[in-house]
C-alpha cells in the first residue's frame, strides 16, 4: 500500500480574506494606539492567536510596513506606510488642494487651520498648520477623535438620516472630555443646525480655552465631503470670529466640486 504525502493547503479565498482582515485589524489598531506595542500584547489587544500575529506581524515587517524597535522589540508603522501616505497627498485632487489651501489660510489668519474627514466613524485631521500665536492650539495629524466632540463632524454627517447617524455613534462618543453628556437628540439638532447655517461653531467641546469653526466642502453629488476648520481661542472677540468665519467659507467654496 503506497502512502501518498498529505495534500497541500490550498490558500482559499476564505482564507486570503481572513488575513487580510487580521492585517488591517493590526494596522487600525497600531494607528489608533498612537505607540509602538510589543507582538505579545497585540495579539492580546486584538484577541487574536499568537502565532498567527507573530506570522503576520514578520510578514509586514519584512515588507517594510511595520518596523521593530531594537531595544524593545515594540512595533510601530515602517517608512513604507509613510510614503504611502505621502503618495495620497500628492495623488488625490482635494488633498493636494485642501493640503496647499490650509497651508495658505494658517499663514493669512495667524490661526491653526486644519483638513478634515470620516475615517472608520471617527473624526480624523488630514492636514494641518500652526498659527503664530505663542500660545499655539494644536492636536495631530492622522489623530481620531470622536465625531460629536467636533465642529466638522457636525457638518460631515450633515444630510445623513437620524438611523444612519445612530449606526455611527457610540453611545460613549456622546460623552465629552469634561464628562458632560450630549444627548443623541440635541446632537442630531446640531447636526441639522450645521446644515441649515452652511457652518458650524462649538465652544468648549474638547477644553474650555478653545473653539472651533468649521466650513463645508462639498463633494461633485452636493454632499459634505470633509470640511477645512479653525481652531481658536474661546476668548475671541465676535467682530474677530466673524471675520474668520467669512475667510474659512471662502476656503471652503475654493475647495469645493463645481
Amino acid at each position: 500500500m503506497i502512502t501518498l504525502p498529505p495534500a497541500p493547503k490550498v490558500d482559499t479565498p476564505q482564507r486570503r480574506e481572513r488575513s487580510v482582515d487580521r492585517i488591517l485589524q493590526i494596522l487600525e489598531f497600531l494607528h489608533s494606539h498612537g505607540e509602538g506595542i510589543r507582538i505579545g500584547a497585540l495579539a492580546k489587544a486584538l484577541n487574536a492567536p499568537r502565532s498567527s500575529t507573530y506570522t503576520l506581524v514578520n510578514d509586514l515587517t519584512e515588507a517594510g510596513l511595520l518596523e521593530a524597535s531594537l531595544d524593545d522589540g515594540r512595533i510601530f508603522f515602517g517608512k513604507r506606510m509613510y510614503l504611502f501616505g505621502l503618495n495620497y497627498i500628492r495623488e488625490n485632487s482635494l488633498a493636494k488642494r485642501a493640503r496647499l489651501e490650509v497651508d495658505r489660510l494658517a499663514k493669512e489668519t495667524g490661526e491653526t487651520s486644519e483638513f478634515c474627514m470620516l475615517q472608520n466613524g471617527r473624526y480624523t485631521i488630514m492636514h494641518m498648520c500652526l498659527g503664530n500665536r505663542p500660545f499655539r492650539i494644536s492636536s495631530a495629524v492622522g489623530i481620531q477623535i470622536p465625531i460629536p466632540w467636533t465642529a466638522s463632524g457636525r457638518l460631515l454627517l450633515a444630510g445623513s438620516t437620524r438611523t444612519e447617524i445612530e449606526e455611527l455613534i457610540a453611545e460613549e462618543d456622546l460623552t465629552l472630555p469634561n464628562g458632560r453628556h450630549i444627548a443623541l437628540d440635541e446632537f442630531i439638532a446640531a447636526i441639522d443646525e450645521a446644515r441649515r447655517e452652511g457652518f458650524c461653531l462649538t465652544k468648549g467641546l474638547v477644553d474650555a480655552v478653545t473653539q472651533c469653526l468649521a466650513a463645508p466642502i462639498y463633494g461633485a453629488e452636493g454632499n459634505v465631503e470633509a470640511t477645512i476648520c479653525l481652531v481658536l481661542p474661546v476668548d475671541l472677540s465676535k467682530e474677530q470670529t466673524m471675520k474668520l468665519r467669512g475667510q474659512l467659507l471662502e476656503s471652503g467654496r475654493r475647495l469645493s466640486s463645481q
